[in-house]
This record gives structure tokens, sequence and C-alpha cells, in this order.
């Protein structure tokens, strides 16, 4: 578990790194027709640069356009350009993966606890708010420990 808890700090780290780059977006009109604006070079030239026709590359940059371009494509793009391609996910919701985690550990261990409630309170057995709110928080921290697959589902 702490190996799986280790992963999540890394990637954390990486992410916040790619959460920066990834505020401004894409290009409206795709990032390939962005840069080779900006260097001047016109379809043709990018085109026999990459071996391609001039009509495959404005298909390869409307498919970017679209979000339909496969990666190894882009990939040669960049290559082509003199740029490598740097791809990644970051955080859509949360700041973090940890804080994703934590946020589903929590969902999770509320459901539990909830559960137990609802079979303590038909045995009139309800625990105080603070107890509940306790077997929360100990219940997510055992979740956010152990990661088990249930926590996905």
């Amino acid at each position: 578990m702490a190996h799986r808890n280790l992963q999540i700090e890394q990637l954390d780290r990486r992410m916040a790194r790619l959460e920066e780059a990834s505020r401004d977006g894409a290009f409206p009109m795709g990032w390939v027709r962005a840069v080779r604006g900006a260097l001047g070079m016109s379809l043709e030239q990018l085109a026999r640069k990459m071996g391609v026709t001039r009509q495959s590359l404005m298909a390869l940059e409307k498919r970017e356009r679209e979000g339909t371009i496969r990666l190894n494509t882009l990939r040669s793009v960049g290559q082509a350009l003199g740029l490598r391609l740097v791809y990644g996910f970051v955080p859509a919701e949360d700041d973090s993966l940890r804080a994703y985690v934590d946020r589903k550990a929590r969902d999770l261990a509320t459901e539990i606890v909830q559960r137990t409630l609802q079979t303590m309170s038909l045995e009139d057995q309800a625990p105080s708010a603070e107890r509940i709110q306790r077997a929360i928080d100990e219940r997510a921290e055992e979740i956010r420990r152990e990661l088990p697959k249930s926590l996905w589902d």
C-alpha cells in the first residue's frame, strides 16, 4: 500500500507541472497548424518533410482539431518540426490525484457508515453526530491507506 501511495505522490508532482501548461488549453486551429504558421512553413513544406501529400497533411490538421488524431501521428509531426510530443493527464475536478483519492475515500466511508447507521437506527441504537463523523473520518483514513479496489466501483 505504501508503494501505491508513493506512486500517487510522484504522479501528483508530475501532474502539477503539466497543470500549469494545460491552463491555456489547445489552440483552436490545433498545435500543428499553430506551430507551422508561427514558423512560416507552408503545408507543402511540412508535407515534404514528413513524406506525405499536402492533402494528407490537411486531413491530419483537421483530425487534430476534431480530436481524432493518433498520438504516433502527432509524434511524427513533432519530429518533422524538430519538436517532441509531450502528453499527460491533469486532475479534472480536484487539485491533485491525492485530493481525488481523498474525496473518493470520504464518499465510500460515508456510504459504509450510513449503511451501518441505518441498521443501528432500526434497532434504536443511533450514535451521536460526533461519533458518526469520527467513524467516517476513521473509515476514510483506512480506505486511503489501503486503497481497496472497491474504491473505484
